[in-house]
């Protein structure tokens, strides 16, 4: 039997500040609740990653980010999708995160990123996210 899930390709944003990264524990209303994940979401057609990036913070946390680099690509399966994320290194432009949709907002420092409750997708990206805030260059992306 083929394989009938479709790939859903989603964004997240490391927002750096202070030498710490933004995290945000999903709400009720999301898949995986409770868990922790790099903030973004869901590329719209005809949307680059890095457009749908810079939307989806504003509506989810109400300020404005400037998108950098890709940091890497995590994957995870849902009972419907294949999930491919890719997380970009970000930082303010305005504003101030303001949790709308999530139940937490939290400025991690790099230490405590390993030791959160991640979203499956977002688990692989999380030492990445540590070692560019110790300055040393994260693990390579993974071929695509």
């Amino acid at each position: 039997m083929g394989d009938l899930l479709k790939e859903l390709h989603v964004v997240g944003a490391a927002i750096l500040r202070g030498g710490r990264c933004l995290v945000a524990q999903r709400g009720d209303g999301m898949s995986e609740p409770g868990r922790w994940e790099f903030p973004g979401g869901k590329i719209e057609p005809g949307e680059s990653p890095e457009d749908a990036l810079v939307r989806e913070v504003e509506e989810e946390l109400g300020c404005a980010i400037r998108v950098g680099p890709r940091l890497g690509t995590g994957r995870a399966e849902t009972p419907h999708a294949h999930v491919r994320l890719d997380v970009f290194e970000a930082v303010l432009v305005t504003g101030e995160p303001r949790a709308r949709e999530h139940r937490a907002l939290r400025w991690a420092a790099p230490d405590a990123l390993e030791y959160l409750d991640w979203a499956p997708a977002d688990v692989p990206l999380a030492p990445r996210v540590a070692a560019r805030l110790r300055g040393s260059d994260p693990p390579r992306p993974e071929r695509e």
